[in-house]
């Protein structure tokens, strides 16, 4: 069904054309976001256990080799899906390794995620990363572990890398962040507060709380180990000390990694199924059947899978995505295709992810000539015709992703650095020229 098979070269990924209507079914692997959650409750908790299905990826790995730091046994165990093994979990012990060293990568959530669990050692955790993530916020991040109780050296640049002097416990009490930068910085706190001498208080005080269905995933996956967190007003959670109960666990499908093979229907006026969509899910990938309708697309679901069907046409839109800013590429790509001139607001937030998204969307936009515009909080799209030429992946996943989705209808588009893809899905190069190829997932 391709004009081109994936050939990833010295000289960039040739992006295959779609020669005729896409007709496929599609398995993606783990969520990043529940994998990197469950592997530190299951670090904090009371007992050893197990996740099934866990995304093994770039991030993944990162979370695995600063829990391993920490004092935490991981043992891998053969699992039954198609995208690699189990993971057993063995909590840190009482007194956690000292003076280790945690590479983040480009990794925000172990970044956010690990950084109140370093306060657990007893000795240094020095906490860096990738040089093209040192500059991801963590500003608010440090400010607030310091007023619960976390001893951090950042050399006052109140950013990575820093130095957190763990003394084996953390405090907790009533602290205000300003989330606007992330909701991981809440996630983050939320994780480890069950754990804090005296829980934890905490309440957002900012211009706009990006990703809520980010934070609402962390306190369901809270909530399934035993951990209430009481919300008594919005941007307000409250954490009681208790334990985090040990349990099995299984991790859902990455439901945004799925966007770009759902888009693939509306761009070839084909039909993508995705298996193992849950019936119920706090992932933001989870309302892209709603955002695809937006577009034109057609949705339905029948024995635990989400076919979407593309139309004649693919429709210009006006959408708010600050619950769902990592799904932006993907809409973006699917605008630039569009009838009619699409404007996406609420998205700031993205100019602090693994690049600034806004900035390299319209960049890679504009050297496909291609018509877009930065907004103070958003990108507005004006379609005109494309042609072939470089699509740069900046170092981020969904970069290299959206110039792949692009290049079904745009034949010549080359992406600069496929194997960004592997930070949240390394197999993603096979999966698209087997959907391409119209071939059924095998195990």
């Amino acid at each position: 069904m391709s004009d081109e098979r994936y050939s990833p070269d010295l000289a960039g990924w040739a992006a295959p054309s779609a020669l005729e209507a896409v007709r496929a079914v599609v398995q993606v692997p783990g969520s990043k976001s529940l994998t990197n959650r469950e592997l530190v409750l299951a670090a904090l908790a009371d007992g050893p256990g197990i996740l099934r299905a866990p995304l093994h990826s770039d991030d993944s790995a990162r979370m695995l080799e600063a829990l391993t730091a920490l004092g935490v046994g991981i043992e891998r165990i053969e699992g039954s899906g198609p995208f690699g093994d189990d993971l057993r979990i063995t909590p840190q012990a009482a007194a956690a390794p000292a003076d280790v060293v945690v590479d983040c990568g480009q990794a925000g959530t172990v970044m956010r995620f690990v950084t109140p669990l370093a306060g657990f050692a007893r000795g240094d955790v020095t906490v860096t990363a990738h040089e093209s993530a040192l500059h991801r916020p963590m500003g608010e991040m440090i400010r607030t572990l310091r007023e619960v109780g976390v001893d951090i050296d950042d050399a006052g640049t109140w950013s990575l890398p820093f130095l957190v002097r763990g003394r084996g416990h953390v405090r907790g009490g009533e602290v205000t962040i300003d989330a606007s930068a992330s909701s991981q910085f809440v996630s983050g706190l939320l994780l480890s507060a069950a754990r804090f001498d005296v829980g934890l208080h905490l309440r957002h005080e900012g211009a706009r709380l990006p990703s809520i269905p980010h934070i609402d995933m962390t306190v369901e996956s809270l909530a399934h180990r035993g951990v209430h967190v009481e919300r008594p007003a919005p941007g307000e959670w409250i954490v009681p000390p208790g334990p985090i109960r040990a349990k099995d666990i299984a991790i859902e499908p990455d439901l945004s990694n799925a966007a770009p093979f759902l888009a693939a229907a509306l761009i070839t006026g084909g039909e993508v199924t995705v298996d193992g969509w849950p019936a119920h899910s706090t992932q933001p990938g989870a309302q892209l059947p709603e955002l695809l309708a937006a577009f034109g697309a057609r949705s339905s679901r029948r024995h635990g899978s989400l076919t979407v069907t593309g139309g004649d046409a693919i429709t210009g839109v006006d959408l708010d995505l600050s619950a769902v800013g990592e799904l932006a590429p993907t809409l973006v790509g699917l605008a630039l295709l569009s009838d009619a001139p699409s404007t996406f607001v609420g998205i700031g937030h993205l100019r602090g992810h693994e690049t600034d998204r806004l900035a390299a969307l319209v960049h890679n936009v504009r050297a496909l000539g291609g018509d877009a515009q930065e907004l103070e909080d958003g990108i507005r799209v004006t379609p005109r015709p494309l042609t072939g030429g470089l699509w740069r992946a900046f170092h981020d996943h969904r970069m290299a992703t959206t110039g792949a989705l692009v290049g079904l209808a745009v034949p010549g588009v080359v992406v600069d650095d496929i194997g960004t893809t592997a930070k949240t899905m390394p197999e993603f190069p096979e999966l698209w020229a087997r959907m391409l190829a119209g071939t059924e997932p095998s195990g």
